[in-house]
């Protein structure tokens, strides 16, 4: 796969910066024209390439539990990054810090002590910020990470002692706002004398990552670079920055030990992303909603693509707007996309070709990129629901109410009509349950005609429940118990191990299909169109059943 802009590279600024008097000082004997940017060592290019991809980013409330937590990590992740800010006497550290190299001399550290002023929890003036980098590096760190913020208010003697301790300093600067002005604020870091510059930026929107590949992809030949945006809506660049030329990306120890938003677990990133393994031959596949955060996809796909060894990753894009999602669609080249809540029927109009299927059902879950940069649309969702269905009862001639009017409901009226099912629909929103059911040419239900009715299935397509946390959020009720007259119930929403409506049906004694099952199914057969491959269907079923059964655990602490 091509990185993220055209393979010809833009023509640099000819901005000059201004030097930092230091730099001036250390650069004298260069022309002008030279003087513009301080070069690469030769020992920073030696380090950028022994660098692991992920460095893991630790913090604690002591030196003993910081120490620890790197001791959990050096072998299998040699990068740390030691944030002494939250350290009370971040000092405290250095004497188990040097028992600490003489155990793992093969680890990499950061030593970063950032101030509050910069988003750090340091209080100390920058003299004693330096003071403590200084002892950091003393005691075995390769590397001291120090904001603009504080790098602009340096002496010369004071980058003197920095230079002085043999460890690369990276000047780091972060907005937690916006993407903006990077290479203006580039051109402020580059006139400093510096091993690695790192710009950490806050994405609003999904093109936003573009943006940053972008600027890492003009500047990334000149300087030893890092790179990413922050946020959730931030993942493609902390992904995939690498590609575009950052040295590396971050992650975290532990779930609630994040020290930037939406950073990602460092085993996350390695175990489920495969981070160690992208390149430029790497496929981008992705789902895409708004909200997304809640998707298993992401788990269950790059679970596939390793089992079956296809050269991808698969990523959660939250797309606040439909607009934002193409335009980073048009400038990434994304091989092919899942497609849920709010979208799988707004996206259709953006699609150059569609299946058959999709177009009478007017709805897409499935998006694949060919060769020539088209979009084509598919629903596997009729894969989802058929296939569960039809391993319980006989389709044709079966009495089926479909609750819900939107994307999945859709797929369900649509594909069990074609397999000669008796539909019926109900929905919350009178006229656009009226309208699905005139489409489909089937007939539409008030609830209040349910209590004399009975079915073969019920299949619950709305949204209700996904979102219900035992004990924490009320669930809305869909059907009271007496109008659930039916053989069997298909619940749809897979985020739950048992919705209200799964609970109600078994309290009278009523066979259901969990929403797992066509989660795991549509995306089986979304792998097939995306790869050409079967589908690994037990495999992608046991982790998207392990990561529920985790989401459980971790609910009811």
């Amino acid at each position: 796969m091509a990185q993220c802009v055209p393979s010809a590279r833009p023509t640099h600024s000819s901005h000059k910066a201004e030097l930092h008097p230091y730099t001036k000082t250390l650069y004298h004997s260069r022309s002008d024209n030279e003087m513009t940017t301080p070069p690469i060592s030769i020992a920073s290019r030696l380090l950028r390439q022994r660098l692991p991809r992920v460095c893991v980013a630790v913090v604690g409330k002591n030196p003993a539990e910081m120490v620890t937590k790197a001791e959990d990590f050096a072998r299998d992740n040699p990068f740390i990054e030691f944030r002494l800010d939250y350290l009370p006497q971040p000092a405290a550290l250095f004497p188990k810090l040097k028992g600490f190299v003489e155990y793992h001399p093969h680890v990499n550290m950061i030593a970063t002590c950032r101030r509050v002023s910069s988003g750090g929890r340091f209080k100390g003036s920058v003299a004693s910020q330096v003071e403590i980098l200084v002892k950091a590096a003393s005691a075995g760190c390769q590397l001291l990470d120090l904001e603009l913020e504080s790098a602009t208010k340096l002496k010369n003697a004071d980058w003197e002692r920095l230079r002085k301790t043999g460890a690369a300093i990276i000047l780091s600067y972060h907005d937690f706002r916006s993407t903006k002005n990077l290479d203006k604020i580039y051109h402020k870091m580059s006139a400093l004398p510096a091993d690695f510059i790192k710009v950490v930026s806050t994405a609003q929107t999904l093109h936003d990552n573009v943006d940053m590949m972008k600027f890492l992809e003009r500047r990334s030949d000149e300087r030893a670079i890092i790179g990413l945006c922050m946020g959730e809506q931030g993942l493609i660049s902390r992904l995939l920055c690498m590609r575009a030329g950052s040295a590396f990306t971050f992650g975290a120890a532990s779930a609630g030990e994040e020290t930037g938003p939406g950073q990602i677990l460092a085993r996350t990133l390695r175990e489920t992303f495969r981070i160690d393994q992208l390149d430029v031959a790497t496929r981008v596949y992705g789902v895409v909603g708004d909200p997304v955060s809640h998707s298993l996809s992401p788990v269950m796909m790059n679970t596939a693509f390793r089992r079956e060894n296809f050269n991808a990753v698969y990523l959660g894009l939250h797309a606040k707007t439909l607009s934002d999602l193409m335009a980073c669609v048009s400038d990434i080249p994304i091989h092919g996309l899942s497609v849920t809540m709010p979208y799988k029927e707004s996206i259709m109009k953006f699609l150059d070709r569609t299946d058959p299927v999709t177009a009478k059902i007017g709805a897409c879950n499935t998006i694949i990129r060919s060769q020539d940069g088209k979009l084509y649309g598919f629903n596997t969702d009729v894969a989802g629901i058929i296939r569960p269905l039809e391993q319980r009862i006989q389709l044709q001639g079966a009495k089926i109410l479909v609750l819900g009017a939107g994307g999945a409901a859709r797929a369900a009226v649509f594909g069990l009509k074609d397999r000669g099912c008796e539909v019926y629909v109900m929905n919350r929103t009178a006229a656009k349950g009226q309208k699905l059911a005139k489409q489909a040419h089937v007939k539409f239900l008030q609830k209040k005609q349910l209590a004399k009715m009975s079915f073969d299935c019920i299949i619950n397509a709305t949204s209700v429940g996904m979102d219900a946390v035992p004990g924490k959020l009320k669930e809305e009720q869909i059907l009271t118990e007496k109008e659930l007259n039916t053989r069997l119930v298909f619940e749809m929403v897979y985020t739950q191990p048992e919705t209200k409506f799964i609970k109600m049906a078994q309290a009278k004694g009523i066979p259901c299909i969990h929403g797992v099952e066509m989660f795991v199914h549509q995306g089986a057969r979304q792998f097939e169109i995306w790869t050409g491959k079967p589908a690994p269907v037990d495999e992608m079923q046991r982790v998207v059943l392990h990561a529920l059964a985790q989401r459980a655990q971790l609910a009811k602490k």
